[in-house]
């Protein structure tokens, strides 16, 4: 196999997965599998139910529009090769890991800058619903969607290259279900002082503003939300934020545990936070976002009524 870093004598890595004990391995793969199958058509049904229904082509609903279409992404770089690995296949190439590990960073932080742009659309909504329109208009929704795709492709990018610089020479094998940066590190026979001080500064920037954007607009939200003198208000708006703050707080909970810690603590007990937030998250995201919405769900209906109605008719 041709090699593909040069300094390098690794061309391919094994990946062990979640379990390495045969009995377990059909039943992993059913289930994340199954997993896999509502991530994809909770989140089809969310971006066609928008992209159809007239009354849903507003700006505020290009938020969870593109946070479907990035879900489906990167829940697609992870769970195929997942169960590609359940069922024979455990290698990986040099090149096809790196790939998959630059696509994970970029759509998983794209995700993050995403919960943290829909938190500050709903900070304005409650907190000032007077100037909604003028300060969420459709090129500043457009402009805002942008800067949270590329910001994090050049994050990726940074870490990736990074990485390549690095040499293996002895063990290929990576104790883990994906090519995630930590486990890769810890194969390096060289130094990665750089890697992981990069990650570190860059990296927990990346990571912790969002989250902070987050926690403010949802505490703004929730000195305006206790001022309502109505109960069954107060009740509505709790059990609408309760549910997004879940979804953030597994998310950011998850990423936390796992990457701001020094690469020498890595150990496989990691796996179980690293699926939260690349494969649970993605599942959860169409339920939490868009199904508890009075006008996404109406528009459901009529996607619905609308596809059984060409089915039936001549």
């Amino acid at each position: 196999m041709e090699r593909v870093n040069q300094t390098s004598s690794v061309s391919e890595f094994i990946l062990l997965g979640l379990s390495s004990r045969p009995e377990d391995q059909k039943p992993l793969f059913s289930l994340f599998l199954t997993i896999y199958l509502v991530t994809i058509t909770g989140n089809l049904l969310i971006i066609l139910a928008i992209r159809s229904d007239p009354q849903l082509q507003t700006p505020m609903y290009l938020f969870p529009r593109f946070l479907s279409f990035i879900d489906i992404c990167f829940s697609t770089t992870i769970v195929p090769r997942m169960l590609v690995n359940f069922l024979s296949h455990k290698t990986i190439s040099y090149a096809g890991c790196l790939t998959q590990m630059y696509f994970i960073y970029a759509l998983g932080n794209t995700d993050s800058c995403l919960l943290a742009v829909m938190a500050f659309d709903r900070y304005v909504a409650i907190c000032d619903p007077f100037h909604y329109v003028t300060i969420m208009s459709h090129h500043r929704c457009v402009l805002m969607v942008a800067l949270s795709c590329s910001l994090p492709h050049l994050h990726s990018l940074l870490h990736t290259l990074l990485l390549n610089q690095l040499t293996f020479c002895d063990s290929n094998i990576i104790h883990h279900f994906l090519c995630d940066i930590s486990p890769l590190m810890k194969l390096s026979c060289s130094s990665t002082f750089v890697n992981e001080t990069v990650i570190m500064i860059e990296g927990s920037f990346i990571l912790v503003t969002p989250f902070l954007c987050i926690t403010f607009s949802y505490i703004r939200i929730l000195t305006v939300v206790l001022k309502i003198p109505s109960a069954a208000g107060k009740r509505k708006a709790f059990s609408t934020c309760g549910s997004h703050v879940t979804v953030v707080t597994l998310f950011y909970g998850s990423n936390f545990y796992v990457y701001l810690q020094p690469v020498s603590s890595y150990t496989v007990r990691d796996h179980m936070a690293t699926i939260v937030y690349t494969v649970l998250t993605s599942t959860l995201n169409p339920f939490i976002y868009s199904l508890r919405n009075k006008d996404l769900k109406q528009g459901l209906r009529k996607l619905v009524v609308r596809s059984k109605f060409q089915a039936t008719s001549p």
